[in-house]
């Protein structure tokens, strides 16, 4: 009996130590063969040589089996003027990312350190206005990680608690008319924390960080304020500015370019006016800092400019 031959089908290619990336298209679904470590890095602009994200430029159906995607199937999906090229990178720009547990980790791992350094950099203690460590902060939020759950549920007994005493308020009226009782606003339950992912950005994380260690205080916690010097042409202070309609469909207000940069201002130092130059320093949120340098460079077109003094308010020893 003859020995058993295997044939290996001419269109398998055999990869390994890859991340894929998948992309569903009408009833199939696509693949394609990245570098580990490079599909993000290539979508965040940081990397831009494609020989250096895609093992090999082509469309599979399934990587592991190395199975190559037909013509025929890529063209019924995506259509008859798409190019397997044009293919390949729409999947790399659109398809959802597979990645392996120890990537995984990094990725987490990577953003975890990110939020701490933005959290670090943004929080003071209050009273000495000192800056507090990674290690701190991280110790901080671990607290409220074990503790997150048990803070949303209290803050739903503390809701339904203040659902019933407006009620019974309400029922015992000399008149007997609970209509002519105000009914108490429910409480709002506080931020939680449940701690980083890899589905959010770093930047949105850490202000939700913020905004539960603000809340819940496992250290003395306080926003820290950026301290700047603004100046600007005195002929342009008076321009009106016209606000853009808000999402309540409120009609735009009106006010000055004074007014405007006033209202990123969170606490006035010093203002003053010095031949046509106006001098503002003030403090201001770390997160009005953009906004405010948008709006002078729109605005005044070169004619105000905003200068950083201190980036955060710090303590400076004896």
């Amino acid at each position: 009996m003859p020995a058993a031959q295997i044939n290996q089908p001419s269109n398998q290619i055999r990869l390994t130590n890859v991340s894929l990336v998948r992309l569903k298209k009408g009833k199939k679904r696509f693949e394609i063969a990245c570098y580990k470590n490079t599909v993000q890095a290539y979508r965040a602009g940081h990397e831009t040589d494609l020989d250096n994200v895609l093992q090999i430029p082509n469309v599979f159906l399934n990587v592991s089996k190395g199975q190559v995607a037909p013509n025929a199937e890529i063209e019924k999906s995506f259509g008859k003027g798409f190019k397997r090229d044009e293919v390949v990178m729409e999947i790399l720009q659109k398809g959802e990312l597979q990645v392996g547990e120890k990537e995984r980790a990094q990725e987490l791992e990577r953003v975890h350190r990110e939020v701490l350094e933005i959290v670090a950099g943004r929080l003071v203690e209050p009273k000495t206005k000192r800056v507090y460590t990674t290690g701190m902060i991280e110790k901080a939020l671990e607290q409220l990680q074990s503790q997150g759950g048990h803070a949303g549920r209290h803050a739903g007994k503390d809701e339904g608690k203040s659902r019933e005493q407006s009620a019974n308020t309400g029922n015992s009226t000399p008149n007997g008319d609970a209509g002519d009782t105000e009914a108490k606003e429910p409480v709002k339950p506080k931020p939680i924390w449940t701690g980083v992912t890899t589905t959010k950005s770093a930047k949105s994380q850490a202000l939700d960080a913020m905004r539960a260690l603000i809340s819940h205080q496992p250290i003395p916690v306080a926003r820290a304020r950026m301290r700047l010097r603004i100046t600007c042409a005195t002929a342009m202070l008076k321009q009106a500015v016209k606000s853009a309609p808000s999402a309540d469909g409120d009609a735009p207000t009106t006010g000055t370019v004074r007014d405007k940069i006033l209202s990123f201002v969170e606490q006035i130092e010093t203002q003053d006016v010095g031949g046509e130059e106006w001098e503002c320093i003030g403090f201001v949120e770390p997160g009005n800092y953009k906004l405010l340098g948008e709006f002078l460079d729109g605005q005044t077109k070169g004619r105000a400019r905003a200068e950083v003094l201190d980036t955060a308010v710090t303590h400076e020893a004896d």
